[in-house]
């Protein structure tokens, strides 16, 4: 182990009594390999937790990497109420296409290199951070998400209300996107071609009442573009699509 120069680690550790920090990787990992010139690595730690221990932020991860000559590396520390925790800690610049559950507080860098993308967050994503999310994944193929808290207002009155302070963004080269569990209105700020351009789309994972309510039963102008070239329709607990469907979706 001590004659390698270079080393790449990637690995998702679930239910660790602490988070994974520099003490650590120094302590099991890099003592050991004192000929180590480069090191990249993601390490993303989830625990369960109870409301009554001390919480970690990202100045104290940081602080942990002092130990270490293999910089720079960001931490993501995330809280999830009272019964879950996550910690992301990785090397910059960031190889790796996957990076899985990242929250709104994610690092203002550039993914290069990422196409799958998984979120998910306890509190609201704004349109915002849909406009964030698009201009640090540039590369972004494969897009999970999971929300049910409304973003903005309700369903109804997103209809009504006329916003042009949010820029629309678009995803070039997103082929699949996965929307099946979250609010309605994050539904409509994908397909809807005001707020979302999806030029390449061939691949929709989401719930049939809720892509029924937005479309307006397969009739609205404005969702239409971006279901044109959905190939792949995925619809749980349906087996067999209306005719409307088919129409709305001319690719299937």
């Amino acid at each position: 182990m001590s004659y390698f120069e270079e080393r790449t680690l990637h690995v998702c550790i679930l239910n660790r009594p602490t988070f994974v920090n520099g003490i650590h990787l120094h302590k099991e990992i890099l003592i050991y390999m004192p000929r180590l010139d480069k090191f990249t690595f993601y390490i993303n730690t989830t625990n369960e937790i109870n409301g009554s221990i001390h919480r970690l932020c990202n100045d104290d991860i940081q602080r942990t990497f002092s130990y270490t000559n293999h910089r720079p590396v960001i931490s993501i520390v995330d809280y999830f109420g009272t019964y879950k925790a996550a910690c992301h800690v990785f090397s910059l610049p960031f190889p790796f296409h996957r990076l899985q559950w990242i929250t709104n507080n994610f690092p203002p860098i550039i993914f290069s290199s990422v196409t799958d993308l998984k979120l998910s967050d306890t509190v609201p994503f704004k349109p915002e951070f849909f406009i964030r999310i698009a201009r640090s994944f540039p590369s972004l193929k494969y897009l999970f998400v999971r929300n049910i808290r409304s973003p903005l207002w309700s369903f109804r009155e997103s209809f009504l209300v006329n916003d042009h302070s949010y820029s629309i963004v678009e995803y070039s080269h997103l082929i699949l996107l996965d929307i099946d569990f979250v609010n309605i209105d994050y539904v409509d700020q994908f397909l809807n071609e005001s707020k979302t351009r999806l030029p390449c789309l061939t691949e929709l994972v989401v719930q049939f009442n809720a892509l029924k309510n937005v479309t307006e039963d397969f009739t609205r102008d404005a969702t239409r573009r971006n279901c044109a070239k959905v190939k792949r329709l995925i619809v749980k607990n349906l087996i067999d699509f209306p005719k409307d469907v088919y129409r709305y979706f001319p690719s299937l």
